[in-house]
Protein backbone atom coordinates (compact mmCIF):
# COMPACT_ATOMS: atom_id res chain seq x y z
CA UNK A 1 0.00 0.00 0.00
CA UNK A 2 1.37 3.28 -0.89
CA UNK A 3 1.64 5.98 1.77
CA UNK A 4 0.02 8.97 0.71
CA UNK A 5 2.21 12.06 0.07
CA UNK A 6 0.16 14.27 2.62
CA UNK A 7 1.07 11.79 5.46
CA UNK A 8 4.77 10.90 4.62
CA UNK A 9 5.27 14.50 5.15
CA UNK A 10 3.31 15.05 8.28
CA UNK A 11 5.63 11.73 9.09
CA UNK A 12 8.97 14.11 8.56
CA UNK A 13 7.68 16.56 9.91
CA UNK A 14 6.93 14.84 13.36
CA UNK A 15 10.80 13.46 12.64
CA UNK A 16 12.35 16.92 12.18
CA UNK A 17 10.76 18.22 15.49
CA UNK A 18 11.46 15.35 17.26
CA UNK A 19 15.28 15.56 16.46
CA UNK A 20 15.12 19.17 17.01
CA UNK A 21 13.68 19.00 20.41
CA UNK A 22 16.61 16.45 21.11
CA UNK A 23 19.14 18.40 20.27
CA UNK A 24 17.93 22.09 22.09
CA UNK A 25 17.16 19.82 25.06
CA UNK A 26 21.23 18.57 24.20
CA UNK A 27 22.38 22.29 24.34
CA UNK A 28 20.66 23.26 27.60
CA UNK A 29 22.88 20.72 29.49
CA UNK A 30 25.38 21.33 27.97
CA UNK A 31 25.41 24.82 29.20
CA UNK A 32 24.23 24.20 32.57
CA UNK A 33 27.53 21.86 33.19
CA UNK A 34 29.45 24.25 31.70
CA UNK A 35 28.83 26.80 34.05
CA UNK A 36 30.43 25.04 36.69
CA UNK A 37 34.51 23.87 36.21
CA UNK A 38 35.02 20.02 35.08
CA UNK A 39 36.59 19.51 38.06
CA UNK A 40 38.40 15.79 38.26
CA UNK A 41 38.87 14.43 41.66
CA UNK A 42 42.02 13.11 42.49
CA UNK A 43 43.28 10.78 45.33
CA UNK A 44 44.75 12.70 47.73
CA UNK A 45 48.31 13.35 48.31
CA UNK A 46 49.25 11.82 51.97
CA UNK A 47 50.89 14.20 53.89
CA UNK A 48 53.44 13.35 56.73
CA UNK A 49 54.45 15.86 59.27
CA UNK A 50 57.29 16.26 61.12
CA UNK A 51 56.22 17.58 64.79
CA UNK A 52 59.95 18.25 65.42
CA UNK A 53 59.73 20.52 62.10
CA UNK A 54 56.76 22.08 62.80
CA UNK A 55 57.28 25.71 63.19
CA UNK A 56 54.96 28.42 64.99
CA UNK A 57 55.09 30.18 61.48
CA UNK A 58 53.10 27.01 60.01
CA UNK A 59 50.70 26.44 63.18
CA UNK A 60 49.30 30.23 62.70
CA UNK A 61 49.07 29.69 58.93
CA UNK A 62 46.97 26.74 59.48
CA UNK A 63 44.99 28.78 61.96
CA UNK A 64 44.45 31.21 58.99
CA UNK A 65 43.85 28.46 56.56
CA UNK A 66 41.18 27.10 59.44
CA UNK A 67 39.64 30.33 59.89
CA UNK A 68 38.48 30.78 55.94
CA UNK A 69 38.02 27.04 55.08
CA UNK A 70 36.87 24.29 58.23
CA UNK A 71 35.52 27.11 60.52
CA UNK A 72 33.64 28.98 58.02
CA UNK A 73 34.35 31.68 59.89
CA UNK A 74 34.05 34.42 57.27
CA UNK A 75 30.62 33.58 56.25
CA UNK A 76 29.78 36.23 59.20
CA UNK A 77 32.94 38.12 60.03
CA UNK A 78 32.81 40.25 57.09
CA UNK A 79 33.11 44.26 57.45
CA UNK A 80 30.40 45.83 57.40
CA UNK A 81 27.63 46.68 56.28
CA UNK A 82 28.13 42.94 54.64
CA UNK A 83 28.99 41.20 58.38
CA UNK A 84 26.53 39.59 60.31
CA UNK A 85 28.88 39.36 63.34
CA UNK A 86 32.19 41.37 64.42
CA UNK A 87 34.75 42.19 61.76
CA UNK A 88 37.44 40.71 63.36
CA UNK A 89 39.62 40.16 61.02
CA UNK A 90 39.99 43.93 60.53
CA UNK A 91 40.50 44.20 64.58
CA UNK A 92 43.06 44.15 66.78
CA UNK A 93 41.52 40.85 68.57
CA UNK A 94 44.36 41.29 71.91
CA UNK A 95 43.12 44.71 72.40
CA UNK A 96 39.45 43.46 71.23
CA UNK A 97 39.49 40.75 74.15
CA UNK A 98 40.75 42.74 76.66
CA UNK A 99 37.94 45.86 76.02
CA UNK A 100 35.27 43.34 76.67
CA UNK A 101 37.21 41.21 79.62
CA UNK A 102 36.92 44.64 81.38
CA UNK A 103 33.52 45.56 79.89
CA UNK A 104 30.56 45.30 82.55
CA UNK A 105 28.06 43.24 80.62
CA UNK A 106 30.95 40.63 80.77
CA UNK A 107 30.03 37.53 83.04
CA UNK A 108 31.99 34.66 81.36
CA UNK A 109 35.25 32.86 82.83
CA UNK A 110 38.33 34.13 80.89
CA UNK A 111 40.89 35.73 82.58
CA UNK A 112 43.38 36.41 79.61
CA UNK A 113 42.76 37.93 76.19
CA UNK A 114 43.43 33.91 74.89
CA UNK A 115 40.88 32.42 77.02
CA UNK A 116 38.85 34.83 76.13
CA UNK A 117 38.89 34.10 72.67
CA UNK A 118 38.95 30.43 73.14
CA UNK A 119 35.53 30.66 75.07
CA UNK A 120 34.07 33.45 72.44
CA UNK A 121 34.41 30.22 69.99
CA UNK A 122 33.33 26.98 72.28
CA UNK A 123 31.12 29.55 74.32
CA UNK A 124 29.98 32.37 72.11
CA UNK A 125 26.68 33.16 74.65
CA UNK A 126 29.23 33.69 77.49
CA UNK A 127 29.64 37.28 76.11
CA UNK A 128 27.59 38.46 73.74
CA UNK A 129 29.10 41.81 71.55
CA UNK A 130 26.03 44.30 71.78
CA UNK A 131 24.23 44.58 68.52
CA UNK A 132 25.06 41.24 67.73
CA UNK A 133 22.70 38.77 69.59
CA UNK A 134 20.39 36.74 68.07
CA UNK A 135 16.71 38.54 67.27
CA UNK A 136 14.46 38.96 70.12
CA UNK A 137 17.56 37.81 72.40
CA UNK A 138 18.07 41.12 73.98
CA UNK A 139 21.94 40.24 73.41
CA UNK A 140 21.57 37.42 75.32
CA UNK A 141 22.44 34.70 72.75
CA UNK A 142 24.62 34.38 70.13
CA UNK A 143 23.87 33.30 67.06
CA UNK A 144 27.16 31.58 66.46
CA UNK A 145 27.41 27.88 66.22
CA UNK A 146 29.83 26.63 69.00
CA UNK A 147 32.86 25.84 66.97
CA UNK A 148 33.95 22.28 68.98
CA UNK A 149 30.78 20.71 68.32
CA UNK A 150 28.61 19.85 65.01
CA UNK A 151 28.35 20.95 62.23
CA UNK A 152 31.71 22.80 62.48
CA UNK A 153 33.34 20.58 65.23
CA UNK A 154 36.85 21.94 65.22
CA UNK A 155 39.25 19.90 67.44
CA UNK A 156 41.14 21.44 70.17
CA UNK A 157 44.14 21.98 68.33
CA UNK A 158 42.31 23.15 65.32
CA UNK A 159 40.70 25.88 67.57
CA UNK A 160 44.18 26.82 68.78
CA UNK A 161 45.68 27.23 65.72
CA UNK A 162 43.02 29.95 65.05
CA UNK A 163 43.69 31.49 68.18
CA UNK A 164 47.80 31.88 66.84
CA UNK A 165 46.94 33.28 63.90
CA UNK A 166 44.48 35.85 65.38
CA UNK A 167 47.12 36.40 67.72
CA UNK A 168 49.79 36.77 65.03
CA UNK A 169 47.78 39.17 62.40
CA UNK A 170 47.89 42.49 64.30
CA UNK A 171 51.56 41.45 65.64
CA UNK A 172 50.88 40.57 68.84
CA UNK A 173 53.11 37.79 70.78
CA UNK A 174 51.79 34.30 70.23
CA UNK A 175 50.84 32.46 73.51
CA UNK A 176 49.32 29.73 72.18
CA UNK A 177 51.77 26.58 72.29
CA UNK A 178 52.79 24.39 69.66
CA UNK A 179 50.80 21.02 69.55
CA UNK A 180 52.74 18.06 71.56
CA UNK A 181 54.02 14.82 69.87
CA UNK A 182 50.89 13.22 71.03
CA UNK A 183 48.92 15.53 68.64
CA UNK A 184 50.83 14.59 65.88
CA UNK A 185 48.08 12.84 63.91
CA UNK A 186 45.84 15.64 64.07
CA UNK A 187 48.62 17.72 63.09
CA UNK A 188 49.03 15.31 59.85
CA UNK A 189 45.21 14.95 59.38
CA UNK A 190 44.97 19.29 59.27
CA UNK A 191 48.08 19.39 57.18
CA UNK A 192 47.10 19.46 53.73
CA UNK A 193 44.35 22.27 54.55
CA UNK A 194 47.86 24.47 55.50
CA UNK A 195 49.50 23.49 52.44
CA UNK A 196 46.54 24.75 50.21
CA UNK A 197 46.25 20.85 49.01
CA UNK A 198 42.40 20.61 46.96
CA UNK A 199 40.00 18.40 49.17
CA UNK A 200 38.70 15.64 47.28
CA UNK A 201 35.31 15.73 45.78
CA UNK A 202 32.49 14.94 47.58
CA UNK A 203 31.12 11.49 47.21
CA UNK A 204 27.19 12.45 48.38
CA UNK A 205 25.02 15.28 48.82
CA UNK A 206 25.51 15.09 52.69
CA UNK A 207 29.23 15.20 52.25
CA UNK A 208 29.13 17.91 49.49
CA UNK A 209 26.56 20.20 52.40
CA UNK A 210 28.76 19.29 54.89
CA UNK A 211 32.02 20.08 52.65
CA UNK A 212 31.00 23.62 51.59
CA UNK A 213 30.07 24.82 55.06
CA UNK A 214 25.60 25.03 54.47
CA UNK A 215 25.20 23.86 58.33
CA UNK A 216 26.99 26.35 60.02
CA UNK A 217 24.18 28.88 58.60
CA UNK A 218 21.13 26.63 57.74
CA UNK A 219 19.05 24.13 59.18
CA UNK A 220 19.41 20.65 57.93
CA UNK A 221 21.11 17.39 58.98
CA UNK A 222 20.32 17.68 62.36
CA UNK A 223 22.11 21.14 62.51
CA UNK A 224 19.69 24.24 64.38
CA UNK A 225 21.71 26.86 62.52
CA UNK A 226 19.02 29.82 61.50
CA UNK A 227 21.76 32.55 60.26
CA UNK A 228 20.34 31.21 56.95
CA UNK A 229 16.57 30.54 55.92
CA UNK A 230 16.19 26.88 57.25
CA UNK A 231 16.40 24.35 53.98
CA UNK A 232 14.86 21.38 56.39
CA UNK A 233 11.35 22.08 54.12
CA UNK A 234 13.26 23.54 51.16
CA UNK A 235 12.25 21.04 48.19
CA UNK A 236 8.27 21.72 48.94
CA UNK A 237 8.92 25.39 48.84
CA UNK A 238 11.36 25.74 45.73
CA UNK A 239 12.10 23.83 42.51
CA UNK A 240 15.12 22.27 41.88
CA UNK A 241 16.30 24.53 39.50
CA UNK A 242 15.33 27.35 41.95
CA UNK A 243 17.60 25.52 44.33
CA UNK A 244 20.08 25.35 41.47
CA UNK A 245 19.79 29.40 41.03
CA UNK A 246 20.29 30.10 44.86
CA UNK A 247 23.16 28.39 45.02
CA UNK A 248 24.87 29.57 41.48
CA UNK A 249 23.12 33.20 42.14
CA UNK A 250 22.31 33.84 46.08
CA UNK A 251 21.31 37.44 45.79
CA UNK A 252 18.70 35.95 42.41
CA UNK A 253 16.09 35.84 45.65
CA UNK A 254 16.54 36.54 49.08
CA UNK A 255 14.00 35.08 51.78
CA UNK A 256 11.94 37.51 54.11
CA UNK A 257 13.80 38.39 57.05
CA UNK A 258 17.45 38.10 55.64
CA UNK A 259 19.88 40.02 54.00
CA UNK A 260 21.99 39.79 50.43
CA UNK A 261 25.43 39.46 50.18
CA UNK A 262 26.32 37.23 53.10
CA UNK A 263 26.16 33.46 51.25
CA UNK A 264 29.42 33.21 49.20
CA UNK A 265 28.97 33.83 45.33
CA UNK A 266 31.91 31.79 44.55
CA UNK A 267 30.38 28.27 45.09
CA UNK A 268 29.87 28.15 40.98
CA UNK A 269 34.05 27.74 40.92
CA UNK A 270 34.61 25.93 44.01
CA UNK A 271 31.96 22.84 43.31
CA UNK A 272 31.84 20.54 40.38
CA UNK A 273 29.04 19.71 38.45
CA UNK A 274 28.52 16.51 40.46
CA UNK A 275 28.51 18.37 43.66
CA UNK A 276 26.43 20.69 43.07
CA UNK A 277 23.73 18.14 41.00
CA UNK A 278 23.79 15.92 44.55
CA UNK A 279 23.38 19.47 46.65
CA UNK A 280 20.50 20.04 44.30
CA UNK A 281 19.11 16.66 44.06
CA UNK A 282 19.17 16.22 48.42
CA UNK A 283 17.72 19.55 49.14
CA UNK A 284 14.81 18.97 46.71
CA UNK A 285 14.17 15.88 48.32
CA UNK A 286 13.44 18.25 51.83
CA UNK A 287 9.69 18.09 52.11
CA UNK A 288 9.11 18.54 55.94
Amino acid sequence: MTVPSKEKGAGMGVFVKAMLFSLGLTLVFTLVANLLPQVEGEAPVEQKVDLGSLTMDDFVALGENLFIGKGTCTLCHKPPPLGRAPDIQGENMMETARQRLADARYKGKAETPEEYIHESMVDPSAYVVAGWGKKGSNDSESPMPHVDKPPIQLSALETDAIIAWLQSKDGNEVTVELPSAEASAQVAAAAPTAAGAAPAPAASGEEAIKKYGCLACHALLGSAASLGPSLEDVGRRLSAEQIRQNILQPNAQISDGFTPDVMPKDFAEKMTVKELEMIVNLLAEQQQ
